[in-house]
């Protein structure tokens, strides 16, 4: 398989020229999911901070920083939000975020990063599997609008619904589709990465393959549903306080400047 290696330091220089001061940033999308093809964008998430005289209007700009294009042969798609706005969405049932905050694959961190990843257990709920529900939903319904129909949003599908059935049952939030398959055991996903890597010639399914896997998708919806039902997840978060004071924190940090 001829996946796309990362080169760190130009993605460190990508970050650098953030206008604002991050949290942190780590990479997201086919890199974290274990599958990125040679010509995979580099999807990097994180979190950045606003000046306080940023805040103090009645409308609040730049709380999302987004930013695509290509960038010494890099092609890079950045998307990064205020610390209100991200610190929200953990507390919301937004299993996407906190894969981003879980990423091991990291380019810049901070000791508050830290404390954001020690928190994302506690904002973890039974609840964020209709998360999960409605993205493999999402990505079925782009499989199914293709002919033939491509192999990259079938992985996405699956991806998705292993990720969720294990957060429900273990609390761990894995987005890495290859571990996933360590506990799963799906015999095709091997078959499935290989053909993405191989390129867009290989990366077609013949349709008389579509009956099996529209069972397996239903089969691992119904999992979903049934790790959800049984999960012994909480039914809400309990970080609020904390990530409050997080806030606060940095709010006064970034306002005593350097």
């Amino acid at each position: 398989m001829n996946a796309q290696t990362i080169d760190n330091e130009k993605l460190q220089c990508h970050v650098d020229a953030h206008p604002y001061p991050l949290v942190f940033a780590t990479i997201s999308g086919a890199h974290l999911y274990g599958f990125p093809s040679p010509d995979s964008d580099f999807d990097l998430r994180g979190v950045h901070l606003l000046p306080l005289d940023h805040l103090l209007g009645l409308e609040v700009s730049h709380e999302t920083v987004e930013k695509s294009g290509v960038y010494d042969g890099l092609e890079i798609d950045l998307v990064t939000h205020d610390a209100k706005k991200f610190f929200g969405l953990m507390l919301k049932k937004n299993g996407y975020v906190l894969e981003q905050l879980l990423s091991p694959l990291v380019v810049h961190t901070t000791p508050e990063h830290e404390e954001l990843k020690q928190l994302a257990a506690k904002c973890i709920t039974r609840y964020h599997g209709h998360h999960y529900l409605g993205f493999a939903a999402n990505q079925w319904k782009l499989f199914g609008r293709e002919e033939p129909p491509r192999v990259k949003p079938l992985l996405y599908t699956f991806r998705v619904l292993l990720t969720g059935i294990h957060l429900m049952r273990t609390g761990q939030v894995e987005a890495n589709l290859l571990r996933l398959n360590e506990t799963a055991k799906l015999t095709y996903i091997d078959d499935l990465v290989a053909r993405k890597l191989e390129g867009p010639e290989k990366g077609r399914l013949e349709t008389g393959q579509l009956e099996y896997y529209e069972r397996e998708y239903q089969r691992l919806l119904a999992e979903l549903e049934t790790a959800m039902a049984e999960s012994p997840l909480p039914e809400q978060p309990t970080a609020r306080a904390t990530l409050d004071d997080l806030l606060v924190r940095l709010r006064l940090q970034e306002g005593a400047g350097p």
